[in-house]
């Protein structure tokens, strides 16, 4: 230990060594003494609960004796009783007493009967309780005991009740022995970790010191370089905090790659589709070829004219230039508007689309146009995700101070390890299904820019919940925008 003190001091009161060292010894510290404690309470309650057990089991084969001295014609039962308290094979283990109808020991097997009453808590919990049992560990007589207390069914004048009481001494002795080897044991682990830890600083921050400058370079350098980690030391911590700054950067990459490649394979598609049939018609058409096409040309056109919506959304974000065009207006017309778009959509996918169709009306304060937005990219999920014969259940409710808009759908769902991560930017848990992975992050920009909260709860196989919480506008609000 002094050479520990020497070694710290002579390192200074902010030196890696000495913080290293003080902050480790505390944590060790303390984790020795939640273990001793748990080392503890857990024997203690095995001991505590095997002598609870064996005394149970005990009062109850005496209960057992005692109901067959009862039936009995032969024998006088209170005469059975004395004689049984007197001769009780484990006296020396157990004290075994009568407890009469007034509350008071008759009888006990060590032949000593306390004058007047004594205070016995497990009399009282088997006199009140159902089953008529009681059990009691504590202090009587200046010693840990544990007694088991057994109302009689036939009870008379001197026998109500018998009463098993056993000594905790042993156990307690045996319970210090087990301590007194766990302290032991954690102080040798406490002057292990002091000694390797010493050895450890030593080792490290003198080279330290050395490469300092080596890693101001290094910082400086081609972020796609490896730095080769050969150490768990502060060397190899800033070789792996290099690794990790370059794992970033390449997972970046690869993010933007990705989105990149999912953002050409959408646009790819539509404009596959528009092209095609493009050309079939300039190469002449029927009247029901004609309707098709402009159809088809239509529905892709709206979806890229939705897509470039979206980035410019994004980048209007990721630049601080998204802004709202607030005012009161009711909300649940803009969600019965985004579900006409959809109701139609729904039944010619074989789907079922419901809604509750509520009588009241909702007025918050926000960007309508935007709102909508949100409802059409939710109800655009739903629908997408779930499989044909699926349901889509569409549901506004109001509280006193927040409107509340749940759209339920049985579709495919979201794992576990991906239902945290759908509300970032790009990121897609289904790459089978169309779309950029942007949409539900900037639906809940959007939600978070008027105050309220858009969650997720999903089960794959089940289904998905979406829950939109939009505050209402106040009283003082509208009468401050009339």
């Amino acid at each position: 230990m002094e050479r520990l003190s020497s070694f710290l001091h002579a390192h200074g009161k902010q030196s890696i060594a000495r913080r290293w060292m003080m902050n480790t010894m505390l944590v060790i510290v303390i984790v020795l003494i939640t273990v001793n404690v748990c080392i503890y309470y857990l024997v203690k309650q095995y001991f505590y609960g095997s002598a609870e057990s064996y005394l149970i089991s005990e009062a109850n084969a005496e209960e057992t004796i005692m109901a067959r001295l009862y039936d009995d014609s032969t024998v006088n039962w209170s005469t059975g009783v004395r004689q049984m308290i007197e001769n009780f094979e484990k006296r020396d283990q157990i004290e075994m007493m009568s407890i009469n109808q007034n509350g008071e020991v008759s009888m006990s097997s060590s032949g000593f009967t306390p004058k007047g009453p004594m205070e016995m808590p497990d009399y009282e919990m088997a006199k009140n309780g159902e089953d008529g049992r009681g059990v009691f560990i504590g202090r009587e007589g200046g010693e840990n005991i544990i007694a088991v207390t057994v109302m009689l069914s036939r009870p008379t004048s001197n026998y109500g009740a018998f009463r098993l009481v056993s000594s905790l001494t042993l156990l307690d002795s045996q319970l210090s022995r087990i301590m007194f080897i766990a302290l032991a044991i954690s102080v040798f682990v406490l002057l292990i970790a002091i000694m390797m830890g010493l050895y450890f600083v030593k080792s490290i921050c003198v080279p330290l010191a050395r490469i300092s400058s080596t890693a101001k370079k290094l910082a400086k350098g081609d972020f796609s370089e490896r730095i080769p980690v050969t150490s768990g030391d502060e060397i190899g911590q800033l070789s792996m905090a290099f690794n990790d700054m370059a794992n970033d950067l390449e997972n970046s990459e690869q993010i933007k790659n990705d989105f990149i490649s999912s953002v050409s394979h959408e646009l790819r598609t539509p404009l596959t589709a528009i092209k095609g049939w493009s050309e079939t018609l300039a190469m002449g058409y029927d009247p029901e070829t004609f309707s098709k096409g402009m159809k088809v040309i239509t529905g892709e056109t709206l979806r890229l004219e939705q897509m470039v919506e979206e980035l410019l959304d994004f980048s209007r974000i990721q630049s601080g230039h998204f802004t709202l065009q607030m005012a009161a207006i009711d909300v649940i017309a803009e969600l019965e508007d985004a579900l006409l778009l959809y109701n139609d959509k729904a039944k010619k996918e074989h789907k079922t689309l419901s809604y509750n169709n509520p009588e009241f009306m909702c007025a918050v304060t926000g960007d309508k146009s935007r709102l909508r937005q949100v409802f059409i990219n939710v109800l655009d999920n739903a629908v997408k995700y779930t499989e044909e014969g699926g349901q889509i259940d569409v549901m506004a409710e109001k509280t006193d101070t927040n409107v509340v808009v749940i759209v339920t759908d049985t579709g495919c769902g979201i794992a576990p390890e991906d239902l945290p991560k759908i509300k970032q930017k790009f990121y897609k848990a289904n790459s089978t299904k169309r779309g950029s992975g942007i949409g539900l992050a900037v639906a809940d920009e959007i939600i978070t820019l008027h105050g309220g909260s858009l969650e997720a709860e999903s089960k794959p196989g089940v289904g998905t919940r979406i829950t939109i919480v939009l505050p209402l506008t106040s009283k003082k609000e509208r009468t401050d925008d009339e």
